[in-house]
């Protein structure tokens, strides 16, 4: 007997892919979408909703998530909030560690994707890993190989993979956490990494997230002449994004894009200065900002002792 059963149509797949890949506003644009369940219209408004944070649209996503919105909303609420402005933090943790404390709540998928993301910020791995590492999506999967990676231990990253592997080999998430790890690792990996990203340019809307993996492997190929063009490339979609949106967007400048430039300028004997001015503006807490700031500061101190 012929089976005529058909599996459920994924409604949410292309949503799901752009806001993966980072087309931000294809995600917002194309989030109409009929016929949805109470469970898939929570994760759709969830996935807008962090692609509008992704754009720096905090105020929005604050001003809109009720009081009576579901659960899952109200912790991209906190996530919101926590990223809006530092004096938000500690008040925003300690409302997010009130959730995961509670089973009711503890247990959503979204509540620990947050959480993750979160404490990944924080820079407190192991209790971003609490949260993520029992799994259950995709995302969550993902998340612990982004975790496990920052914790430098490949190892383990690569375990995790092999599971997302398992459960589709093709998922846009499992490409992402190999062309990740393969990065991290290095070596002969980064030409995997390279043709994953290419890949990605060759199936879909080109964005800051692949122009950045395309340009990182060429900066580790050291091409950088190739990485600076790929670069300025994804600057100059966050400048157009910028303008075009700019009563919704307070700012659409990727850091990594930044950061990158600054890396790349370094290499190419070129000005780095204005790419990380605009950095330490726009995300004064990244990492390289954070560097730059303490070599200064160890150089001041240098100066002194000789003066």
């Amino acid at each position: 007997m012929i089976d005529l059963t058909m599996a459920t149509p994924d409604l949410l797949f292309g949503l799901r892919n752009n806001f993966f890949l980072g087309a931000y506003q294809a995600a917002i644009n194309n989030s109409d979408i009929p016929n949805l369940s109470e469970e898939e219209s929570v994760e759709r408004d969830s996935l807008v909703y962090r692609s509008y944070i992704a754009l720096g649209s905090y105020q929005l996503v604050i001003n809109e998530i009720d009081s009576a919105a579901a659960t899952a909303l109200q912790a991209v609420k906190l996530l919101a909030l926590y990223l809006s402005s530092p004096e938000n933090k500690e008040a925003t943790i300690a409302s997010l560690q009130e959730y995961l404390s509670d089973p009711a709540y503890g247990n959503n998928p979204i509540v620990r994707i947050i959480a993750g993301i979160v404490f990944m910020h924080e820079k407190d791995y192991v209790e971003a890993l609490k949260h993520t590492n029992i799994g259950g999506t995709m995302e969550l999967h993902a998340l612990n190989v982004q975790i496990l990676i920052k914790m430098h231990r490949s190892d383990y990253a690569e375990k995790q993979l092999r599971i997302m592997q398992q459960i589709d080999e093709d998922h846009t998430l499992t490409q992402l956490a190999n062309a990740w790890l393969n990065l991290a690792v290095g070596g002969s990996k980064i030409q995997e990494a390279s043709l994953i990203f290419q890949d990605f340019s060759e199936k879909y809307q080109m964005t800051s997230l692949i122009l950045n993996g395309k340009a990182v492997c060429c900066m580790h190929m050291e091409k950088f002449d190739e990485a600076e063009s790929l670069l300025l490339e994804a600057l100059n979609k966050a400048n157009s994004l910028c303008s075009f949106h700019l009563l919704l967007i307070d700012d659409a400048k990727d850091p990594e894009t930044l950061a990158n430039l600054v890396v790349c300028s370094l290499h190419l004997g070129k000005q780095s200065s204005r790419y990380l001015s605009q950095l330490k503006l726009s995300h004064p807490e990244h990492v390289l900002v954070k560097r730059a700031s303490a070599a200064e500061e160890s150089f001041d101190r240098a100066v002194q002792t000789l003066a």
